[in-house]
């Protein structure tokens, strides 16, 4: 596995040192140099992927039309202030600014040590804020839709093509990126490829780090089908595996496209794009399971923290977690409060038995009785009483006694 990443890595440090040599936006005079020997630097010490170096040199390039033919080298904190505030003007998001800031930072940096520029004047610059927002996921039922309700041709090889994309995109949370850079077969400079007998596919992604993801059952056959019809399409890249109707490598352009009309055909109302793919593969898998190390793991992400974000979308274990903890949120359960409804039968068997009700009415035996008892306790109280009246009878003699002596 070592041997294989060195390998793929070395095989990356020659198309991004191409890369480097093709500027996207024209650099006034010596700043050429400059940008080859700093995209050179990136594929070569740091290891950036092709990808990565042309979006630094890209964002180099916007410097340079920023600084409209003044030397990159004497630019200063206030040129990069302002330089910021002219993108925000131009409706540019407070993310996409943090990254042009990041690239220019990076170049001073590496100026600053390299070629004696005397400062980096871009440190301490920051971007506007830019509002939170969650990944957008598709829920499954639209998922379901998606992969489903298309009805593609079977005949079609581009259909077929689409169709195995999108469930790889949904099975195994690829980048954009990874698919459009899978192979056949595994090769010296593959940045990935698959293979169906594991059903795996191995990708080199962000940072150069490999992973290697399994494959869903509806995938599989679904890439099984599409190589069978690939042999058929005109093939000018005869090792990659999603082909264009010229036999060239997908390009990411292409993926939105065919993903936009996919989506339209197969009724989902959301805007789907290839990452919202990857976060529903995410979400989905994070619902089911509620194991976020796994699904770090399966991202590809150097962080946990940027897999939590997952968390804030399960919107059903939240609200179960809620209603199971909260001393005030607890609700009743549907079906426990139907169990407590008064049943027919059981109201029929509280209700009360003529029989029993013949039981508890006094028979004549007990009510004959009751009277006895009534007379038997009268007599009790009238014995205690004519106990206590010979008492009072004693004493009234010998009281009346006195009485005639005190009046003699």
């Amino acid at each position: 596995m070592r041997a294989a990443r060195a390998a793929a890595i070395q095989a990356a440090r020659a198309p991004a040192a191409d890369a480097a040599a093709s500027v996207p936006v024209p650099m006034p005079a010596g700043a050429d140099a400059l940008a080859r020997a700093f995209g050179t630097y990136l594929a070569a010490e740091r290891q950036y992927s092709p990808e990565t170096v042309k979006n630094y040199l890209r964002d180099l390039g916007e410097l340079a039309e920023l600084a409209k033919g003044k030397p990159l080298s004497e630019l200063s904190a206030a040129h990069i202030r302002s330089f910021a505030a002219r993108l925000h003007q131009r409706g540019l998001s407070g993310k996409s600014i943090a990254r042009y800031l990041s690239s220019w930072r990076g170049f001073y940096r590496w100026g600053c040590r390299t070629h004696g520029f005397p400062a980096n004047p871009a440190v301490g610059i920051r971007a506007p804020k830019s509002p939170k927002t969650l990944p957008k996921a598709l829920s499954v039922d639209h998922a379901m839709a998606l992969l489903d309700n298309a009805a593609p041709d079977p005949d079609d090889p581009m259909d077929a093509r689409d169709a195995a994309m999108f469930e790889l995109f949904y099975s195994s949370g690829l980048r954009l990126a990874e698919v459009v850079g899978l192979d056949l077969e595994r090769r010296a400079d593959s940045r990935g490829w698959l293979s169906e007998r594991d059903a795996e596919v191995t990708v080199i992604g962000k940072g150069n780090k490999t992973r290697v993801v399994p494959v869903g059952a509806k995938a599989l056959a679904a890439l099984a089908h599409w190589r069978q019809l690939r042999a058929g399409v005109p093939c000018e890249e005869p090792n990659a595996l999603f082909l264009s109707p010229r036999g060239k490598r997908v390009t990411p352009g292409l993926i939105y496209t065919r993903l936009k009309r996919w989506a339209q055909k197969s009724g989902v109302p959301a805007k789907v794009h290839p990452h919202v793919l990857r976060h529903s593969f995410a979400t989905h898998l994070l619902q089911s399971s509620q194991d976020l190390r796994a699904v770090q793991e399966l991202l590809g992400h150097a962080n946990i923290s940027t897999t939590q974000v997952y968390t804030h979308l399960d919107f059903q274990q939240l609200a179960k977690v809620y209603d199971a903890a909260h001393p005030r949120a607890k609700r009743a359960d549907p079906e426990s409060s139907r169990a407590k409804r008064t049943d027919p039968e059981s109201s029929r068997a509280k209700r009360t038995d003529p029989e029993s009700s013949r039981a508890k009415r006094a028979d004549p035996e007990a009510s004959r009785a009751e009277p006895a008892d009534v007379e038997t306790a009268q007599a009790k109280h009238a014995d205690k009483t004519s106990s206590a009246e010979p008492d009072m009878q004693e004493t009234e003699p010998d009281l009346k006694p006195a009485s005639r002596k005190t009046r003699a």
